[in-house]
């Protein structure tokens, strides 16, 4: 399983970004897929999960209202939209997968992870 993120940059606090993670390498449609960042210093935190479907999704508390998570299958691609920026959301964002075929346990399960992608908010 190949993950590989894009569209983080620098953005003034306010702002908006969205995150591409195009994958390959098996069925994209039958996995869960979802997002976590590491900011400096700091251990990788869970941000947001998407059922294989899109059915069904899952926020950490902190982006709750700002952050969607959405994907197209006929694109092999999950997209984090990200409104409202704060310089506490600057961390590298990193999109994972799990290892399992219809398997939703948010936010753990995820064995395949991509090379991360930057995003700074500048106060």
């Amino acid at each position: 399983v190949q993950l590989q993120a894009s569209g983080g940059g620098l953005v003034q606090a306010g702002g908006s970004l969205k995150l591409s993670c195009a994958a390959s390498g098996r069925t994209f449609s039958g996995y869960a897929m979802g997002w976590f960042r590491q900011a400096p210093g700091k251990e990788r935190e869970f941000v947001a999960a998407i059922s294989w479907s899109g059915g069904s999704t899952f926020y950490a508390d902190s982006v709750k209202g700002r952050f969607t998570i959405s994907r197209d299958n006929a694109k092999n691609t999950v997209y984090l939209q990200m409104n409202g920026l704060k310089p506490e959301d600057t961390a590298v964002y990193y999109c994972a997968a799990p290892a399992y075929e219809r398997s939703w346990y948010p936010p753990y399960g995820y064995e395949y992870w991509g090379q991360g992608t930057l995003v700074t908010v500048s106060s």
